[in-house]
């Protein structure tokens, strides 16, 4: 919506390194998406190498693994030299691409990490002739669970026996974790069909990304950390939150950390009175705002909320109209701007208006659409 989240993240940087000094904290794992665009702004990658290397002598292994939305270029022109700083960047996971990272401490090997990325279709399957929607969304979550069944194996063989944790990070949404509206649909095909039983079955701790909101999946060794702010009004009253992870041998100790929030999102429902009534008892001046309005003259609503926000001094990013109770035709009224529509809902959004009735033809245009998608926003 035309804001800036540099101060956002320059404050919740500067908390986790004074967290992790405080914690003890020998080793760091990122779970992916460590940028939102394949193409990040300059400030944002000055941020991230800042970071890294305050970390350096504080932080002795630091784990990066890609997500969705980073590009692996990106993440890997810099490999080599971070690497010499004790930083492990893994982008794809291809077979030239080591993912097993062994934790020394003293000389002694404490914990084997398998750094597993988001795992784009040419990694994990072949794309064959003829294949229905179901097909290929077996043969992805089969590709991915025969990835993580090949980097556990390569682990236990370097672990001897010796009892040392072996942890798994992961990007991908699993079966029964719970979402937000700011995530993309990350797989071409549909949904995986990856639990939490599954991940069991192998690792001691698995370190998941992708999806914003902090929570365990099924077992209590299985967790999103969750994004370190709010990336939609939707988590505005979610806590985001880091997972500090303790091992004795392979007994496990998780505690949840609250991360201080720096900028309050806030969101107002209501008719035109209630949303005058809650404008005037914002004290944070700093709040980003987005109102939902339900009101029977939206138009003459949204002109006299704008203009009492602007007299307040407040932050009013978004009026969007409540249909809930009444539905307003497309020739009234526009509610959604191009800014909140992702590529796949402007083409869902075309075949509508073409009134394509075949289901099963409009899923399967879907999915080839995101599959061009998918190698045009990797190349």
């Amino acid at each position: 919506m035309g804001k800036s989240r540099l101060e956002e993240h320059e404050a919740f940087l500067a908390w986790l390194s004074e967290t992790i000094l405080e914690q003890k904290v020998d080793t760091l794992v990122v779970a992916g998406d460590i940028f939102d665009t394949a193409t990040p702004p300059n400030y944002a990658l000055e941020l991230y190498y800042n970071f890294l290397t305050s970390l350096t002598s504080t932080c002795e292994n630091i784990i990066i693994t890609a997500g969705n939305h980073d590009s692996i270029a990106t993440l890997k022109a810099p490999k080599q030299l971070l690497k010499a700083l004790n930083v492990h960047v893994i982008t794809s996971g291809d077979e030239a691409e080591n993912e097993v990272i062994c934790i020394y401490k003293e000389k002694k090997l404490e914990g084997i990490i398998c750094g597993v990325p988001f795992l784009r279709d040419y990694v994990v399957r072949q794309s064959l002739g003829g294949e229905t929607v179901s097909d290929k969304e077996d043969s992805l979550s089969n590709g991915i669970k025969e990835h993580y069944k090949k980097v556990y194996e390569e682990a236990l063989e370097i672990s001897k026996g010796e009892g040392v944790p072996i942890i798994a990070t992961g990007h991908l949404t699993t079966v029964g974790s719970k979402t937000s509206e700011s995530e993309r649909e990350i797989y071409i095909g549909g949904t995986l069909d990856i639990n939490s039983d599954f991940f069991a079955k192998y690792f001691d701790y698995v370190a998941l990304g992708h999806l914003h909101i902090n929570q365990t999946v099924g077992k209590n060794h299985i967790r999103y950390s969750g994004s370190p702010i709010p990336l939609s009004f939707s988590e505005s009253s979610s806590q985001k939150k880091v997972n500090i992870v303790a091992f004795e041998g392979k007994t496990i100790k998780v505690s949840e950390i609250d991360i201080p929030l720096h900028r309050p999102l806030l969101v107002l429902r209501g008719n035109l009175d209630i949303i005058l009534k809650e404008l005037v008892s914002v004290t944070d001046k700093s709040t980003w705002i987005e109102v939902h309005l339900n009101d029977e003259n939206p138009f003459h609503a949204n002109q006299v909320i704008r203009e009492r926000a602007e007299e307040l001094e407040l932050v009013l990013l978004a009026v969007k109209i409540d249909q809930t109770q009444k539905r307003l035709g497309s020739e009234d009224f526009d509610v959604i701007s191009l800014d909140e529509l992702n590529p796949v809902d402007v083409f869902t959004r075309c075949m509508d208006k073409d009134g394509l009735e075949d289901e099963a033809f409009v899923k399967e245009l879907v999915v080839n659409f995101k599959q061009i998608l998918s190698k045009v926003q990797n190349s």
